[in-house]
């Protein structure tokens, strides 16, 4: 399908497909049902990847990347993601992509060599903690349970009303933060909270951790983004949640403690009550990219899914000459092609500087949807084989059923664009004028 995207992406993709296809997928062959490759796998992946310059396309030059815009290195994502190992080889696996480009936007020099550059070199990992356990903040993050004194002196952490309009600014999920209470201490911040669902936080050497500064104000207008070590005095490491998901990446999600957390002033990300803002700015292109890798999966799904059924026979003839079937399938590939479309308009919006609220929100709402089905229809078509660790689309059934709440439930998604649906509504009350009224 031809989507008129730059000759700088076109051929990014064709070189990122052909270092899946030769080296990625072969490896993940070699360890379906082994549970999480080790280490060394992944080096040895990244180290094809740098050779084939397809490491890290979308983080500047000057700290280690290739320099390239979102636009161009989208079809790559997609391709990364046609495979369980595809995104960690070219770097670009989440959270780290996320919060590299996070720390990329808005951090200082400082921080960028501390600890973006060895992100980008795959020396150290990261997690992106905002999710609370409940009463906290998840989906609706006006819940943020964080204190900020300046003082020392305790303040009540009740926060005014905010217009609607503003409450998409970070609305996502799973991600972590509980109670976290952040207290400025001189130079230092301390913070004190409990935070779930932090991707990689068991692997981490650094949280991005949000946490209210100015409890006087609403939590959008109020909240930071501090950078802790995980070995900082006071993180605890509670567990690894069990969950459902693949067992190949071995990434996991982790529950946190923080309790007396000091860290230096100069590790707060970006400007003090500007943690939302900076969010947002995250959350768009995260989301986009996710639409990507999870398209990816589920095109290199209907792929097995058309191999196994050209090979298997059943009453007569193979399944992929079963019309139902043959329907099914052509129904995944249209709306699966939709979904890029969808992705590639709202990261030219991003692009040209807008927030693309709506186009972001619609393509994470469709995408997940259609990745869900996409997988869901190939594991029918390959029967028992389809639930099988043989193939890879068991692992891909479980990664993508978190897709539709991470990054922003379906929901919340949905409230977004039916805000902007329902805007103006009544003003065309003259399309009621023939209706009879009582």
């Amino acid at each position: 399908m031809e989507y008129h995207d730059s000759p700088t992406a076109t051929e990014l993709a064709a070189r990122a497909r052909e270092f899946v296809d030769e080296v990625v997928i072969p490896t993940e062959r070699d360890h379906l049902g082994d549970g999480p490759v080790g280490e060394d796998v992944i080096a040895e992946l990244r180290e094809e990847a740098r050779r084939r310059e397809l490491y890290c396309p979308q983080i500047d030059e000057t700290h280690g990347g290739m320099g390239h815009d979102l636009r161009d290195v989208l079809p790559l994502f997609e391709e990364a993601g046609r495979s369980l190992l595809g995104a960690a080889a070219m770097r670009v696996d989440a959270p780290d992509e996320g919060n590299m480009h996070t720390l990329e936007l808005v951090g200082t020099e400082r921080q960028k060599e501390e600890w973006l550059e060895p992100l980008v070199a795959g020396e150290i990992r990261s997690g992106f903690a905002m999710t609370e356990p409940r009463q906290g903040g998840g989906s609706d993050p006006k819940m943020l349970a964080t204190t900020a004194e300046k003082d020392a002196v305790e303040r009540s952490s009740t926060s005014p009303a905010v217009p609607e309009a503003q409450q998409d600014a970070a609305e996502g999920s799973p991600t972590s933060t509980a109670s976290p209470e952040a207290t400025r201490d001189g130079d230092e911040y301390v913070i004190d909270g409990h935070k779930w669902w932090t991707t990689q936080g068991s692997h981490a050497d650094v949280l991005l951790v949000m946490a209210v500064t100015d409890p006087d104000v609403h939590p959008y207008e109020g909240a930071s983004i501090f950078l802790v070590p995980t070995d900082a005095d006071g993180v605890e490491l509670v567990r690894d949640i069990p969950h459902l998901g693949p067992d190949l990446d071995g990434h996991g999600h982790a529950e946190f403690r923080f309790d007396g957390v000091r860290v230096p002033a100069e590790n707060l990300l970006g400007d003090e009550n500007a943690g939302f803002a900076i969010a947002q700015q995250r959350l768009g292109p995260a989301r986009l990219t996710h639409c990507m890798r999870f398209s990816g999966m589920a095109r290199r799904a209907l792929t097995v899914a058309k191999a196994y059924m050209s090979d298997r026979e059943a009453f007569g003839s193979t399944l992929s000459e079963k019309q139902s079937l043959r329907y099914d399938i052509a129904d995944a590939e249209t709306r699966l092609h939709a979904a890029r479309t969808m992705v590639r308009h709202a990261a030219e919006e991003l692009d040209r500087g807008s927030q693309a609220r709506v186009p972001v929100s619609m393509s994470k709402l469709f995408a997940a949807d259609v990745a869900a089905e996409a997988i869901d229809l190939a594991v029918q078509c390959c029967g028992g084989a389809g639930i099988s660790r043989d193939l890879p689309l068991a692992d891909f059934y479980e990664a993508v059923r978190a897709f539709r709440i991470v990054d922003g439930a379906d929901e919340v998604h949905q409230r977004v664009i039916a805000r902007e649906a329902f805007d103006g509504a009544d003003e065309h009350a003259d399309e009621l004028e023939n209706l009879p009224t009582f």
